[in-house]
């Protein structure tokens, strides 16, 4: 059986990166980005920490997250993310009917990959790149054209902020996006 080890140290800044089971597409769904906020604000108000950035794409999440002075547990707020969000779809009859006995045994549902990837900020150019990758991904993905074009992003924020400017990796010349996740 393989060894993951994480790096957990309190205070620290990390991007975390979260897909979802076999890469569905459950986020093209506006009520599911809806149940996603929702845990992520109720996950946070039990586990404090600060939202930095993020993206939510359609089968998967990037985010940049700062934990409390004295506190390093990203692991149990993604678990519990993942739980209150799977719990979200419950009630909302999605929950898939057929779970395979490996899932079973870990007490997994089919909504989420079992593992999700970290890593922690080292220093200022570092953090800057996983911005600039987080804010970009969409681009990447080829479902948006420019940073500015997809909804689901922080970068809205940042360019609010003054952290970017607003024509930041854009290539049609329109600024004109607007909401973010992980807003308050």
């Amino acid at each position: 059986m393989s060894e993951y080890r994480r790096l957990y140290v309190p205070g620290s800044t990390v991007f975390l990166t979260v897909v979802t089971y076999q890469r569905v597409p459950l986020f093209v769904n506006p009520e599911n980005v809806h149940y996603l906020r929702r845990s992520l604000k109720t996950m946070q108000a039990t586990m404090p920490f600060e939202f930095v950035a993020g993206v939510v794409m359609p089968e998967h999440l990037h985010f940049l997250w700062t934990m409390p002075d004295g506190d390093a547990d990203y692991s149990k707020r993604i678990g519990r993310m993942k739980v209150l969000f799977t719990q979200a779809l419950r009630g909302a009859d999605y929950f898939p009917e057929a779970i395979s006995r490996s899932r079973q045994k870990h007490r997994e549902s089919d909504v989420w990959q079992r593992r999700f990837w970290e890593h922690t900020i080292r220093d200022e150019a570092d953090f800057q790149r996983r911005c600039d990758y987080l804010h970009a991904n969409p681009v990447k993905h080829g479902l948006a054209q420019c940073p500015h074009e997809w909804e689901l992003s922080s970068f809205h924020r940042w360019v609010q902020q003054g952290k970017y400017p607003a024509d930041w990796g854009c290539r049609c010349g329109d600024q004109a996006g607007r909401s973010t996740i992980g807003t308050n």
